[in-house]
């Protein structure tokens, strides 16, 4: 095995070293280093070994991977040093290590802060398993003392460190138990402490012998001291016995926050210090799963492990031997009834093969479908069917794209569809806006399904790399990887590709730090305001994965100047400007290179930013929304020109210049709304049946309300319809008592919508589970949850509810928003049953309580005798014999002929 191995950076590196792990930067799609212990170095694939010691050539590497506690979980971590140790290792190319660094145990750190202060050092005090998605701690082997000696013994000569649950660490650096009757080892699982005495006691040699341990929450106590508890009961001399402190444990004692010494040399011997490798590995599981003899094993199984699987919620429940077994209608399981054949070539002979390749051909005349897997795959199915119901080749036909599964009840496609042009250049803007970030590519396409868009990604890239492979051949090709460039010129040959060589333009900044000035150029990842970085903060980001972002102000245009504000004569806008550098310095800085960054807007509802398309912003008012949770259909050469409802208004004037929402409380000082509010979601307006004007967060959590369109969300419809107590009752927020309240979610609290959206209330929408699924209730699917779509209004102080909501501009694989899908499934008016008059005409009629003479049904026996219409507000009896009616329209137009002109216009 290798001694020793020199990196392109000069370094040399040996086996158990600590290096950065990472291929090239196309490849691993800006994301950090990977930190990894070097396990082995490796010939290459295939090769012959034993060459001759020193003679041998090493190609790859085996890695242990460390993760970082990003890669895990989402949960914010401020310290970029810390790290999370796992068992998992991955053999790769010798060609990615990248530079060497120090990781080391916690508890071996005497000042943790002088260790994280000084460049490529990191600790680790956990450990992660990838299989089992779990977390455990990780400690010193010579910490664990509650184990039989030879066990101790056994396990501190082999490995360094022990992984445990957390919950198993107290019982592991406890002194050694031993039971009170046998005197043996007493093992955690099968182990019992008596409440009084404190001793231990196998639950086998106790008398009688305990079958369970005591419920939580409950105590035991051995035979004796039960015995002296009865005798001081009956004596009447109990006594409150003195609380007995907890023996003082053997566990690591917590470090303080005191500054230790710094000591430099102590600081080198803990970057060198010995670690114990049993079989390539420091530290193997000794938790609650393991049996403390398997420790003896070498060939014990090191990794970490989770409950059985046995008992009655694993098992099925079996009916007794002699109970009747019921006759059921069913297909036995593996019979043929129940598998699918998907291909029967192997049954075939030669000659039915070679017939069979001549179908294949004669199905298509596309040289493309040839090579398809999908195609292919579907065509051997076919193939096979017929073959199994004799049937000739000939009766195979490929033109239908759809099949029928035995799994299923639909018909379903085995392949998609084809993608338009226009999908496909929504496709590649997407990955050029965001790369590989799917989810928001699949925004960018919004025709296509998250499955879809993952499908057609493969080939897509595959397409790509085929028109690469071309122009290699045809122009020559690349250059040979043993042709490694020297080792003092790393930074000019950029193996990794994340170097920026041509500059252009010096009126950019690093999209972190936001400086103009650096002596080399890194590529950025995805998300910041420019797409390069200073080499501070691209070392940062590539070995800590740490950026200090510098926060952007969305109203300054990407020429520095700011909108709306100019700068008065000798007053300085950005304050004073820093003194020009040296000439010598100047010369040796680069400029940063110009590369334009995606415009990103922040939506006013949900307070989170997104591409421009997705999220519009009003051309006069520069109010901002995210389309789906506003009703908004715009063409993409009209997104930089869109109005809001409001100010499209102003012009057309199609509904009232009052903009005041109906359903609110009228405020005693009125302004004019459409120019205020342009920085709140409640800009959000929507025209009325009547001409007036709603909020759209009214509209839609007020459950009486409807919409003539819900795509658009208009017209606002059934604002007579709502019941007279939520307009008589007082707003717990503004005091009001007019305008329509809701009530909190979470208790009887009152309050107006805007109200409570001002206040900071929470809204959003819940997917309650349906049991008795019954005629009237409508159920709809989100993001793979069933159910009843509920809106959900909570108070401030119900913030630690358990509710799981879907915020209001929240999205599914389809890219619609929980509020679309709400209002499409809840929201709809019955336009189909009537027109908007005779809703509108129902809706009175409810509220008068008067007794309608409107036909419930367009197709009733009623009718104008005139114009024989079926549709009215009101029909009027042209006499009271005859069963002859006119309708509304016809009786007025009759009485002003009859009546004359003046009393017509009256």
């Amino acid at each position: 095995m290798a001694t020793h191995v020199v990196l392109k950076s000069g370094e040399r590196v040996k086996v158990n070293d600590h290096v950065y792990c990472s291929p090239s930067w196309s490849v691993r799609d800006g994301t950090p280093y990977s930190v990894a212990r070097i396990m082995e170095f490796l010939p290459p694939e295939g090769a012959s070994k034993g060459k001759g010691k020193g003679k041998e050539i090493y190609t790859r590497v085996r890695l242990a991977w460390y993760y970082r506690p990003s890669d895990v979980s989402d949960r914010p971590v401020a310290d970029s040093r810390l790290l999370l140790a796992a068992i998992y290792s991955e053999v790769c190319d010798i060609n990615q290590l990248r530079a060497r660094c120090h990781v080391i145990h916690r508890d071996k750190i005497t000042d943790l802060a002088g260790w994280k202060k000084r460049p490529d050092r990191f600790y680790f005090n956990r450990l992660f398993d990838p299989y089992i998605k779990k977390e455990f701690e990780v400690i010193q082997a010579t910490d664990v003392r509650n184990l039989p000696d030879h066990i101790r013994q056994v396990l501190t000569s082999r490995y360094e460190y022990v992984v445990a649950e957390k919950d198993v660490v107290p019982d592991l650096t406890d002194t050694l138990r031993l039971c009170g009757t046998c005197t043996e080892w007493c093992a955690n699982p099968d182990t019992v402490q008596c409440d009084r005495c404190k001793k231990f006691f196998h639950m086998g040699c106790v008398q009688p012998p305990l079958l369970a341990k005591p419920s939580r929450g409950y105590g035991w106590t051995c035979a004796p001291c039960s015995k002296r508890h009865e005798e001081e009961v009956d004596s009447h001399e109990v006594r409150h016995p003195t609380p007995v402190t907890k023996p003082k444990s053997n566990a690591p004692a917590p470090r303080g926050r005191g500054r230790p010494r710094k000591d430099r040399t102590l600081a080198e011997k803990e970057e060198n210090v010995n670690i114990k490798y049993f079989k390539m590995w420091p530290f193997r599981y000794f938790g609650q799963y393991t049996v403390a003899e398997d420790t003896l094993d070498p060939d014990d199984l090191i990794f970490p492990r989770a409950a059985t699987r046995v008992g009655p919620k694993y098992q099925v429940s079996v009916p007794p031997a002699w109970a009747p077994t019921p006759t059921l209608d069913v297909e036995e399981r593996g019979d043929d009834a129940t598998v699918e054949v998907l291909s029967v070539i192997n049954a075939l002979t030669e000659e039915e093969v070679s017939e069979l390749e001549e179908w294949k051909t004669a199905l298509t005349r596309r040289q493309d479908l040839l090579c398809s897997v999908d195609w292919l795959t579907e065509a051997t199915r076919r193939f096979s069917q017929a073959y199994l119901a004799n049937r000739g080749w000939s009766t195979v036909d490929m033109s239908v794209p759809t099949r029928q599964e035995k799994w299923k009840k639909t018909e379903t496609r085995y392949t998609d569809r084809e993608w338009s042009a226009e999908e496909i250049a929504a496709f590649e803007d997407g990955i050029l806006a965001h790369g590989a970030e799917l989810r928001a590519v699949r925004d960018e396409v919004g025709t296509r399904t998250m499955f879809e868009v993952v499908r057609f990604y493969g080939h897509w890239k595959n397409s790509k790399l085929k028109e690469e492979n071309a122009h290699i051949k045809e122009f020559g090709a690349l250059p040979k990887e043993d042709e490694a460039p020297p080792l003092e010129d790393t930074l000019s040959s950029d193996d990794e590709g994340s170097v920026i060589r041509e500059l252009t333009k010096a009126n950019s900044s690093c999209g972190a730090c936001r400086t103009r000035e650096s002596t080399t150029w890194w590529k950025a990842p995805k998300g910041l305001a420019t797409d390069i970085l200073c080499d501070n903060c691209g070392m940062n980001w590539r070995k800590y994965a740490d950026l200090n972002v510098r926060p952007v102000r969305e109203d300054v245009t990407p020429n520095g100047k700011t909108k709306g504000a100019e700068k008065r004569e000798g007053t300085p806008l950005n304050g004073p400007s820093a003194k020009r550098l040296k000439t010598s310095m100047a010369s040796t800085i680069t400029p940063p290179p110009n590369i334009p960054a995606a415009p990103q807007l922040r939506c006013l509802a949900c307070q989170k930013n997104g591409p421009m398309g997705k999220v519009l912003k009003c051309h006069q008012c520069q109010f901002r929304i995210h389309a789906g949770s506003c009703g908004i259909i715009v063409d993409k050469s009209a997104v930089e020109s869109w109005m809001c409802d409001l100010c499209q208004n102003e012009k057309t004037m199609e509904a009232s210049l009052n903009t005041e929402c109906l359903l609110c409380p009228k405020r005693k000082s009125r302004k004019k709304t459409s120019l205020q509010g342009a920085d709140s979601f409640l800009r959000a307006s929507k025209p009325t049946e009547g001409q007036g004007w709603a909020h759209v967060l009214c509209s839609v959590f007020i459950p009486e309300i409807s919409f003539t369109d819900v795509s658009r969300l208009r017209l606002v419809e059934g604002i007579s319809t709502i019941p007279r107590q939520r307009w008589a009752s007082r707003c717990t927020l503004c005091g009001e008592v007019s305008g329509a309240v809701i009530r909190c979610s979470d208790c009887v609290r009152e309050y107006h919508t805007s109200c409570a959206w001002k206040n900071g209330h929470k809204f959003g929408f819940e997917i309650q589970p349906v049991r008795n699924h019954r005629r009237d209730t409508i159920v709809t699917t989100f993001k793979g949850e069933t159910g009843s779509m509920v809106p959900i209004v909570c108070c401030q102080e119900h913030e630690n509810s358990k509710r799981d909501l879907y915020d209001i501009c929240e999205t599914d694989e389809t890219g619609e928003t929980a509020l679309q899908v709400y209002c499409r499934t809840y929201k709809q008016a019955p336009i189909t049953q009537a027109h908007g008059l005779l809703r509108k005409a129902r809706r009175l009629d409810q509220i008068l309580n008067a007794p309608s003479d409107i036909p419930s049904n367009p197709e009733a026996e009623r009718h104008c005798d005139l114009c024989d219409t079926h549709y009215s507000p009101y029909f009027y009896p042209i006499s009271s014999l005859s069963e002859r009616w006119q309708c509304h329209k016809c009786h007025w137009e009759r009485r002003g002929k009859i009546a004359g002109a003046e009393d017509w216009n009256h």
